[in-house]
């Protein structure tokens, strides 16, 4: 590792999680070829000061648009020695008060042990002629703070902590670090989403922490429960369910009862409760409690509206459209019930019906506009959807997370329970992609006098997190449901709508195979999948259809078949011509390529499943257009997107495309049940292609063996309700 010594000229940029880049003017270093000149530096700081001196470690990285720069893995201030030294220190500006003259003054008197003395005691200032004792304070205390800020970031760093999470350490301890550290490191990750168990289990030789360490194994068991939760999709375990996975990290004999006296110490300290003889993390059980609460609250909160059938009348007029019974029932009780669900497949209606609530509030409530805008929004869980549901609808929407306004670095939602919106209605679609905690978030940062509609398809994939919560509502048979099942939007030799119908009621048609308009199955095997798969894009391409029609959607990542080897070749297809590009680990990134976010990122108003195209790549930096936001994205930040010309089922909820293309063989059988393949059928508004194996197909629709999540919200919905 080479290093640079020398003094720091100017900070160029620097973000909220501290990350600088800045001029640095090198007097010495590893590299003679620096000395003597000012050159860019990169990296994670604390609290660094203009023509301050600094010992950086690190390496040379090259920068085809900016040089060569030096990218700092670790940094130590270079303590002024020498009077002259001292008194630059002293007269840079870090204490207030100080210039020239009175730092000549400090050093004369207390000269080459200056700030040491200093930082013993303050009195000696008093020392020198003049100083009075309130400056004389005044300069102790900077000293004190600025060597305890910096020599706790060193600590860290000492430890094992990269500088990056040293730095949120810090600013989330400040002078407490050491003393959290000494009592018990883990109880960093109770403060610090980024920083987990794993992390500190890298480095608690350096700290002496030994396997049996009591809160070692309780913060083990709570990553373990945290995972088993996240991987299965439940809110709530049983000891069993996590034994095998805990003994795992120990080295020593840990039964089953012991497992159980530990989850006492989790529930002693508020970590897990224990109820009906299952064990929740306390977050799940207290979201599921507000849950039910505020929806069954909401549920018995009516509003009688005099001549609701007749404005009913009115709105078929207006729209042109004659409702059938279930939509009327849906839009009724979207404006008298605070609480209700409305439930349908592709086709059955669920945009009109998104329009007709929106005018028959703003009628009955006598609104203009403005009214609406200031007093109703809609919401979905992702951008995609939320997009989707605005040009629909022509009425604004948001994400939920954005609604919310979440803040990425800490993890906190702005709006909250301390924090409420003052929105009045709210309409949210895709419910089946919201998980416990983000519903519950939600109805945290609502009033308990708000009018909500639920909008989603029963039968879809559930959310990513943990949770049903869709399922769980309608399951409970005690709030306000409307179910659309009468077919629309169907043409003469359409066949989408009616195919996901025919999967919903497991009723499939044996003439599944036969082409129609809007569908067609062409069989193939596994061997020759990507070369139709090929054909197929080559062929829709001729037709005029882009990237930005086509949708390959797939059941799984690895393998020949899967995803990743899919996005390899359609990248050949789609966009085959040498241009910029950029290679991060094994995927090579050109301009034009279609790419898809893999997490929320709020500042930039992209999110989790939004799909984008790059527009440019310069040196290091990635620009990729959203929907008309452009986002630039660093080397380090590319790990947060994926090629998307072809993407999972999973990462297609919430969204529609033109043409739609699923692969479907055995070879995919662990992840070919029911709800999967309905959900990438639903996805295809126009045109809808199934390639591969029939009896691989047949198996999937009919496997309704997907596991069946654990939670706990229908029971208490029930609960509530019944004990009323």
């Amino acid at each position: 590792m080479d290093y640079i010594k020398g003094i720091l000229k100017k900070i160029i940029f620097e973000s909220n999680n501290g990350y600088v880049v800045a001029l640095f003017r090198v007097k010495d270093s590893s590299l003679d070829e620096f000395i003597n000149r000012t050159i860019t530096i990169t990296g994670y700081f604390h609290e660094l000061s203009i023509d301050d001196s600094y010992i950086m470690n690190g390496e040379i990285v090259e920068n085809p648009k900016y040089g060569k720069q030096f990218n700092v893995t670790s940094y130590d201030r270079d303590i002024p020695t020498g009077k002259d030294g001292l008194i630059e220190f002293l007269s840079g500006g870090l204490f207030k008060g100080v210039g020239e003259k009175t730092a000549k003054q400090i050093v004369d008197t207390l000269g080459e042990d200056t700030l040491k003395l200093i930082e013993e005691d303050y009195s000696n200032l008093l020392l020198v002629p003049g100083l009075k004792e309130s400056k004389a304070k005044s300069i102790h205390e900077t000293l004190i703070k600025y060597n305890e800020s910096y020599n706790t970031i060193i600590y860290l760093n000492d430890i094992g902590f990269n500088t990056n999470d040293a730095l949120k350490i810090y600013n989330e301890f400040k002078d407490k670090t050491k003393d959290i550290i000494d009592e018990n490191v883990y109880l960093i990750t109770d403060f610090i989403s980024e920083i987990n168990f794993l992390k500190i289990e890298k480095i608690r030789k350096n700290l002496n922490i030994k396997d049996d360490d009591k809160n070692r194994i309780i913060y083990l068991i709570e990553y373990v429960i945290k995972n088993y939760l996240f991987n299965t999709g439940d809110t709530y375990f049983y000891p069993k369910d996590i034994y095998e996975e805990v003994i795992k990290y120990l080295s020593f004999d840990f039964s089953l009862d012991d497992l159980e006296i530990y989850l006492d110490e989790l529930i002693e300290l508020n970590k897990i409760i224990l109820k009906d003889n299952k064990y929740y993390l306390f977050e799940y059980y207290f979201a599921e409690d507000n849950i039910s609460n505020f929806i069954c609250y909401l549920s018995n909160k009516r509003a009688n509206i005099r001549k609701l059938d007749k404005e009913i009348e009115n709105l078929e007029l207006h729209f042109g459209i004659t409702y059938n019974e279930m939509q009327k029932k849906a839009i009724r009780e979207s404006v008298t019930t605070n609480f209700n669900i409305i439930s349908g497949g592709p086709g059955t209606g669920k945009t009109t019906i998104i329009k007709a609530i929106l005018e028959l509030y703003k009628r009955v409530n006598h609104y203009n506009h403005l009214d609406m805008l200031a007093k109703v929004m809609l919401l979905a869980p992702t951008g995609r959807a939320a997009k989707r549901m605005s040009e629909s609808s022509g009425f604004k929407s948001s994400t939920i997370h954005r609604f919310l306004k979440w803040n990425k670095d800490t993890d906190t939602f702005m709006v909250n329970e301390e924090n409420k919106s003052n929105v009045e209605f709210l309409i949210i679609d895709e419910v089946s992609m919201i998980d416990t905690l983000l519903l519950n978030n939600l109805l945290l940062g609502l009033n308990r006098n708000v009018n909500i509609v639920m909008i989603g398809d029963y039968n879809q994939l559930e959310s990513v997190a943990p949770g049903k919560v869709l399922k769980d509502l309608i399951d409970s048979d005690m709030l306000n449901v409307t179910f659309l099942n009468e077919l629309y939007r169907q043409e003469e030799n359409s066949y989408i709508a009616t195919l996901a119908k025919e999967i919903r009621e497991n009723n499939l048609d044996e003439d599944f195979t036969l082409k129609k308009d809007d569908y067609n199955f062409i069989e193939c095997t596994k061997d020759n999948l990507l070369e139709y798969t090929k054909k197929l894009v080559l062929k829709a391409i001729e037709k005029g259809y882009t990237s930005q029609d086509i949708q390959v959607l797939a059941p799984m990542y690895k393998g020949v078949n899967g995803i990743d080897n899919l996005n390899v070749m359609l990248e050949e297809v789609f966009n085959p011509n040498d241009k910029p590009s950029i290679k991060h680990y094994d995927t090579i990134y050109k301009v034009d390529d279609k790419v898809l976010k893999l997490e929320n990122d709020p500042d930039n108003n992209v999110f989790n499943g939004d799909i984008g195209y790059i527009t440019k790549i310069e040196d290091d930096e990635v620009h990729i257009n959203f929907d008309g936001t452009v986002v630039i994205y660093k080397y380090k930040d590319l790990s947060t997107i994926k090629h998307a010309y072809a993407i999972s089922i999973h990462k297609s909820q919430g969204s529609e495309f033109n043409l739609v293309i699923i692969p479907i063989i055995s070879s995919y059988r662990i992840m070919l049940y029911k709800k999967l393949i309905y959900t990438g059928i639903t996805r295809a508004k126009h045109s809808l292609t199934i390639v591969g194996e029939k009896s691989a197909f047949t198996y999937a629709v009919s496997n309704n063996n997907s596991y069946e999540r654990r939670t706990g919200l229908k029971d208490r919905i029930i609960d509530i309700v019944t004990n009323a």
